[in-house]
């Protein structure tokens, strides 16, 4: 499904670049709750599309392709702002919303299985 729509593509005057969404970043263990939170957050902001996939990247001779610029840019921001600095600096130079996002997806998402098997464990022994 492609949601290029005016209103997903619609930079309002509420939102800037700059803008904190959420309070914990992510550290690398917390990527569950960072990544729920982030959505939510992006979501109220009629920008999960850009992480999603159902907002795609358009061509540079669109003439909507400046307004899906910026608007990428600006969620590529808000999600750099809510990283740790060292997980920051290891995606900086990707070039999307979505690049960003499934790289840590596929870093840290996949660090639940063994923590589900610890807890799990831990469950065990007590009881």
């Amino acid at each position: 499904m492609d949601d290029n729509t005016p209103d997903s593509l619609t930079p309002h005057s509420s939102n800037s670049p700059g803008l904190v969404l959420i309070s914990k970043p992510l550290e690398g263990h917390n990527y569950g709750q960072w990544s729920r939170s982030m959505r939510i957050a992006l979501s109220d902001k009629n920008k999960l599309g850009f992480i999603d996939g159902t907002i795609t990247p358009l061509a540079s001779i669109d003439t909507k392709f400046a307004v899906w610029q910026r608007c990428n840019d600006m969620v590529l921001s808000w999600i750099l702002q809510s990283l740790n600095p060292d997980i920051a600096s290891s995606v900086f130079y990707c070039t999307s919303a979505s690049m960003v996002w499934n790289d840590l997806k596929d870093r840290f998402s996949q660090s639940n299985d063994s923590r589900i098997f610890q807890i799990r464990q831990e469950i065990a022994e007590h009881q």
